[in-house]
Parts: structure tokens; sequence; C-alpha cells
């Protein structure tokens, strides 16, 4: 069936009225970067597409959103790796400009003087390498990189190793920067030995002031006022609660939502978190799942990274592109409550897309904690840490505005990303076990998987996902379809 048909069937269907909704040929659960990305390639290619997402926008784990004197992002903030990226090779043929965000460094201690910056960078860059080089052994990343770190330091900084305080400070900090990666409460509770692969290029490419959302603008050709895609139907605040699939190559898949309407269709892409399958597979899927696919969402882990993200009148810390190192003395630790999150925070980051606001990063079980407290808690907390590692050399004032991502409370979502477990090298298929589709009798996929837990090499990032998509929907094209 050509475009243009499918075009025109999908217009009379709407003027006429059909006694009988004719079954779409495939249903998308979930427009995050892989529902976004399955569903706009399979509309592209003619395919008469719904796609049901339960929150009221699209983007899933990205998030844009006006706040300060531009737009920040309060899910995934950059695009990492230029070379081989579904997004940012989008972004560059619809001639988006980029921007690295290579920014300078200061670090400060919780007494408030500032530490080498030079050197604590100099370690971190270090130990960055060392966690993006496997480990051949299954051992705990951060035994890893500790063991690597202290044979670099022997041959470079010898002087260092003496330095218990500067090691335990370090230490801390770089346990929070590998949690804030990984996602992680501990890193020692993430696997050395991962199959996981950066992609060559920059790291950090912001989207600056047009904001990550201009990805699924793109995708969804919206794009500098696009026309849209037409044979695309989006329904949003459309909660899925059943998945019926069938044996009979005969039946259509069935999908029923939250207040009762059912609707059919050749297949289904399903692209829900890890952290919501783990919640909702016994009662989402009829028949259940396999026992294979079972296993893969029990033993994968799904992880927390938060932001509290702070607007102020003026800016009050000059010109420069900044991140804010903070190392935590032993001493000053003793003095404070156990349970005072504000200790669990170890970097500050400076949104591309606001000129006037501050990012903090909050990972695992604070995360967690951050999400539930009362607004001026967390605010004052906020000034408080700034004031304290800062106000030797800033004068800060109150913040003028705050937001926080709740990415483990949502119940749409459960969590941030997916990380490798210390229990992963003992189930190495079990992403793919994950990816899996569940074919009916003539071995056709009818439930397909797709989401960054599914991808092995590029999981927990914003093209990892985009690429299960795209899997997903050429699963179901013709081999010599061209989109």
């Amino acid at each position: 069936m050509g475009l243009e048909v499918v075009i025109l069937f999908v217009a009379l269907s709407y003027v006429l009225g059909s006694p009988t909704p004719q079954p779409y040929d495939t249903i998308v659960i979930g427009l995050g970067s892989a529902g976004t990305t399955a569903a706009s390639t399979l509309a592209r290619a003619g395919k008469r597409v719904l796609a049901l997402e339960a929150q009221d926008r699209i983007g899933g784990r990205v998030n844009t959103v006006p706040f300060g004197d531009g737009l920040v992002e309060v899910g995934a903030e950059w695009i990492h790796g230029t070379q081989h990226s579904r997004v940012y090779d989008l972004a560059i043929a619809n001639n988006v400009t980029l921007m690295s965000q290579d920014s300078e460094f200061e670090a400060y201690r919780s007494d408030g003087t500032t530490s080498d910056a030079q050197l604590v960078k100099e370690l971190m860059m270090y130990c960055l390498e060392v966690a993006d080089t496997p480990s051949e052994e299954q051992e705990a990343l951060g035994h890893y990189i500790t063991r690597k770190l202290n044979v670099y330091l022997q041959e470079k900084h010898p002087k260092i190793l003496e330095n218990q305080d500067f090691m335990d400070s370090f230490l801390k900090f770089m346990n929070f920067i590998i949690n804030s990666y990984e996602a992680t409460n501990d890193w020692n509770d993430v696997s050395a030995y991962t199959k996981y692969e950066s992609l060559e290029g920059n790291q950090h490419m912001s989207w600056h002031r047009y904001g990550y959302k201009t990805f699924f603008d793109i995708l969804l050709d919206k794009y500098n006022n696009g026309p849209g895609l037409p044979t695309l139907e989006i329904k949003l605040n459309t909660e899925v609660t059943k998945v019926t699939w069938p044996q009979d190559p005969k039946e259509n898949v069935i999908v029923t939502t939250k207040d009762g309407t059912t609707y059919t269709a050749n297949n289904v892409i399903v692209t829900i978190s890890l952290g919501v399958l783990k919640e909702r597979y016994t009662t989402l899927f009829s028949p259940e799942l396999p026992q294979k696919k079972i296993t893969a969402i029990d033993k994968l882990t799904m992880g927390v990274l938060d932001k509290i993200i702070v607007s102020f009148e003026k800016r009050w810390w000059g010109d420069a592109l900044l991140d804010f190192f903070l190392l935590w003395r032993p001493e000053d630790l003793k003095d404070l409550p156990k349970d005072d999150w504000i200790t669990k925070i170890g970097g500050i980051s400076m949104p591309m897309g606001s000129n006037n606001t501050l990012t903090l990063w909050l990972n695992g079980d604070v995360a967690k904690l951050v999400e539930t407290l009362p607004e001026e808690d967390v605010k004052s907390k906020v000034v408080e840490l700034l004031r304290r590692f800062m106000g030797h050399k800033y004068t800060i004032p109150e913040p003028t505005g705050m937001i926080r991502s709740t990415w483990f409370t949502n119940p749409f979502t459960r969590g941030s990303y997916t990380y490798d477990n210390l229990d992963v090298p003992n189930h190495p298929t079990a992403r793919s076990d994950l990816e899996a589709p569940l074919l009916d009798s003539a071995m056709k996929p009818r439930v397909l998987f797709a989401g960054e837990a599914t991808n092995e090499k590029h999981f927990g990032t914003v093209h990892g996902a985009s690429e299960t998509g795209y899997r997903e929907a050429m699963r179901l094209l013709p081999n010599d379809s061209n989109v």
C-alpha cells in the first residue's frame, strides 16, 4: 500500500466514520527516545501507527522545560559522542548547531578553601579512562578504579599517597562522579566487566538554547513548523494496562488502556522502562512472559540520577563556563548527621540553555530521598551547601526558583537508566533476552521490546535508546525498506 493510499484511507475513516475501527499496523507503547524513533520510522515507511504515552508529554526521560532565563534539561543533558550517533547525526542533518560543554573547573573543600583543580581533574580523567576500559576480571568498578589509581599515583604523584585526608576526600568525590555516570548508589555496586562501549567524539555535546526536545521535534517532523507524520496517531495521558498477544497468526494484538479502551494491531512495540517492567510485568502481559525474559527483568538493575536545578536573579559566579568540584574533608563529615544528604553531593554544573541557573547532581538512595523532601528544606540545604564550599569566594544570594527531577517516584519511569550490576557477568544474555520479541505460532514477532535497557553496548543513553527503536521498527519493515 503506497503512502498516498494510506493517508487517503486514514482521512476517509475520520470523515465517514467506521463501524468497526481498523487495526493499526503497529501500536507503540511509550514515547521516549526509543518509542518516538520506532513510531516515526514506521510512519515514514507508510505504516499506520498508534503511539500511546502515559505521561502528558513526549520525551520520556528527556524533559526540556523553561527555567531561569532560558531552558534546562530535567532529564538527559548531553549527547554522549558524535561518531555513529543517531541523535547527533539527526541534529546536524537538520542544521541544529550543537555546542561542546568544555567547562573550566573550580575545586573546593568543605571548609571553604580551594583545592588543586588541575590535579583533581587529572586524577578524575584518569579514573574515567579506567572506567571506560572494561576489566577482564569480575570485580566491582570502585575496587578496579582504586587499584589502578594507586599504581598511577605511585608512578606520577607518590607523595599524594601519603596524604590520607586528600585520598579519602578524592575517593569519595570519585565515587560520586562514577555514580553520576552510572546512576548508582555506590561505585562498588557496578561491574567493572561490561559490554558497554562509548561512542567516539565529544561526550558532552549540548543542545543549549534549542533544548533536547528538538530531537523529538525532528523525529516527528515538527521541527521548523514541519507538518508532522500523517499516519502516526499520538495519544498522551493514556496508560496501558494490558497487552494481550496471540499465538494464532490470524489474530491481532489487543492493547487495553486504563480507561478500558482497547486498540488492536498486527504487533506492538513496548518501550517502557525497566523500572516499570519490574513493577508491572506480571499483570501487563497476557499470556505471561517467557521465563528468560522474566529472569532478564529481574537481574538487570534500574538506577537513579536526579537533579536539583536552582535559578538566581543574576549570575554570581562570573562569566566562565564552570563545573564545581566539591571535596568533603573527613573531619567535616564527622560534624554532620549521618543522614545529611548534602554530604553525598560532589559536583555542580551549569546548564548551557540558561545563564542564571546551576544544577546539583544526586544519585542512588540520596536521590530517592530528596525526591520526597519538602521544597523549602531542599532549597535551604542547597544554599547551605553552596555557602559552605564557595562562600569565601562568592557572595551567594537566595535562589529565585528551584525545580527537581523525580525519576524514581514517577510511576511511568521508576528510575533514570540501567547499569551493569555485579550479577551481570553471571547473566551475559540478559539484555538480549529482554530485547527478544514474542513470536506467534508462525514465528512472526507480535510483541517487540525497545529501550535503553535492551541495548547491550549503549545502554543508559538517548542514542542507545534510539538505536533500539530503529532496530525494532526495521524488524517489522521489508529488508529493502529505505527509511
